[in-house]
């Protein structure tokens, strides 16, 4: 299970930074998200994956870290998603308000091929 999550990070990753480099503003928009959906996938995958386990505390056994999972990776992720998720928004709504002022949609404002 963990080479499987270990390979998807690293494709979502690398995907997302091949996209961050790419000179169209939309390209660059889904980079980033795919660079956040790769940090948050591997901040989830710290707080212990476990297949067949309750998250919740069960009665009758002994009280330490190694009988439940940890809640703080996974409500950093449920932040980050909401964040991510407005800052997505955010940056949808200045690319198509930079594209009708500009009349293009590359990152540095000029188009290759005119």
């Amino acid at each position: 299970m963990e080479v499987v999550v270990s390979i998807a990070i690293g494709v979502m990753a690398g995907a997302g930074i091949y996209l961050v480099l790419r000179p169209r503003t939309f390209q660059v928009l889904i980079g980033l998200s795919l660079l956040s959906y790769a940090v948050n996938l591997f901040i989830f995958s710290v707080g212990s994956l476990s297949i067949g386990k309750e998250p919740i505390y069960k009665p009758g056994l002994p009280t330490d870290l190694a009988h439940y999972a940890d809640p703080l990776p996974q409500s950093l992720v449920l932040t980050a998603i909401v964040i991510g998720f407005a800052t997505t928004a955010l940056f949808l709504v200045v690319l198509l308000a930079l594209r009708g002022l500009s009349g293009s949609d590359h990152v540095d404002g000029r188009d290759e091929r005119a």
